[in-house]
């Protein structure tokens, strides 16, 4: 078995046949697709039934209580039997021939990770947003001669194939938010060669109802899924690049996490969570030029956002947290 393909689903009959649509086109054969039903209380089991029934050279579908995405992943983690493993959400869909372009980079370059670009879209099919990746960079990335890119990387594991063996000891992190930027790293680092392809093959449905989703303490998860990467940094081969493990802590325990504080509404939450992150900056030493000068795929991060994100930004960074819950509320 060349890749397993791993989708947890729950509670999402109305995006569910596309997702699995689009994995039993796939060009590339000697694949399985395991679907892990998290204790799903709509129709999502019975649609996978149904795509079971139909496919089942394809499909291995489980039931199982629920137990949150990480928990689901895990469980599809232990019934893999591909060289390489995928993840892919199930109300996204990637192009046809997403897993064969990614396999052969694997087996051409001797990568333990391929990593392509995605696209966000809305219900309609609309592209809303790109997020290219590497695109600076070449097909083939020796890690130790072009270690930026653990500063530069978005740590979604959807857009990633993964050599199985990164997962021997390592597994997504149960009971938090944010368990992408937990072990994405980790595996990262376990890494000798990285491949990329320049093509948008996953996309990554923006839904409605997660845009307006209630933003809590939860997210603190951000800077402790930043404080594990951080152990295992140091325990790592990469142990002695600092200035990349400074850009982590910048775009993920800082820029990331001050994303997410944004659409925080309660006030106690705001400040709480504001202090928190203040003692995370102070614990690391990071000054805020250096958060200023943090420069992602070649250029400067906080230059290259839209207007709107610099003033949001610049405001925190100068103390100005007050202005900033008027504007936000």
């Amino acid at each position: 078995m060349k890749v397993s393909i791993i989708v947890p689903v729950y509670n999402v009959k109305a995006y569910l046949a596309k997702c699995l649509d689009s994995l039993i086109a796939q060009t590339l054969e000697d694949i399985e697709i395991i679907v892990v039903d998290d204790g799903s209380t709509d129709s999502s089991g019975k649609i996978l039934k149904q795509y079971e029934n139909k496919y089942p050279e394809l499909i291995r579908a489980f039931n199982k209580e629920n137990g949150g995405l990480s928990d689901a992943r895990n469980f599809g983690i232990n019934k893999a039997k591909g060289d390489f493993i995928g993840f892919v959400d199930s109300d996204d869909y990637v192009t046809a021939d997403m897993f064969q372009e990614m396999y052969d980079l694997a087996m051409k370059h001797s990568a333990e990770m391929v990593i392509c670009n995605l696209q966000k879209v809305d219900e309609k099919d609309n592209i809303t947003q790109q997020l290219p990746q590497l695109t600076h960079l070449p097909e083939k990335i020796i890690l130790k001669e072009n270690f930026s890119i653990f500063s530069d990387l978005s740590y979604f594991a959807c857009n990633k194939l993964f050599k199985k063996e990164l997962f021997a000891k390592l597994r997504f992190k149960k009971g938090i938010h944010y368990e992408d930027i937990q072990l994405v790293p980790q595996l990262l680092l376990k890494c000798t060669i990285v491949a990329h392809t320049y093509k948008f093959h996953y996309q990554y449905l923006e839904r409605a109802s997660s845009i307006s989703k209630t933003h809590t303490e939860k997210g603190l998860d951000i800077l402790r899924a930043v404080e594990d990467v951080e152990v295992a940094f140091r325990n790592s081969a990469f142990k002695d690049y600092q200035k990349e493990l400074q850009g982590f802590q910048i775009l993920e325990g800082i820029y990331t996490f001050l994303a997410y504080l944004a659409f925080v509404k309660d006030s106690d939450v705001f400040d709480n969570m504001s202090k928190e992150l203040k003692r995370f900056i102070q614990k690391r030493n990071i000054k805020t030029v250096e958060i200023l000068r943090y420069n992602r795929f070649g250029r400067n991060y906080l230059l290259s956002l839209p207007m709107r994100k610099k003033i949001y930004y610049l405001l925190y960074f100068f103390h100005q947290e007050g202005i900033i819950k008027k504007i936000l509320n």
